[in-house]
């Protein structure tokens, strides 16, 4: 995972973190919903860029890490 990908998966989590502490705080539901979805989204991006990354380097290794 490149550090650019990696620090926009970050703030999108932190942002939809922040979203959704507000939602609860003011009791928007609507708000926290989106926060938590937009959490999850980078989430689920960070994941995929490790899985992605995993697979790069798993091949050149025969799917073992050199220790």
């Amino acid at each position: 995972m490149s550090a650019k990908d990696r620090a926009k998966a970050k703030v999108q989590q932190t942002r939809g973190r922040l979203k959704e502490g507000t939602g609860r705080t003011t009791g928007d539901r609507k708000m926290q919903t989106e926060g938590r979805i937009e959490r999850v989204k980078g989430e689920l991006h960070e994941a995929m860029e490790k899985v992605r990354h995993g697979a790069k380097h798993g091949a050149k290794h025969g799917g073992r890490k050199k220790h």
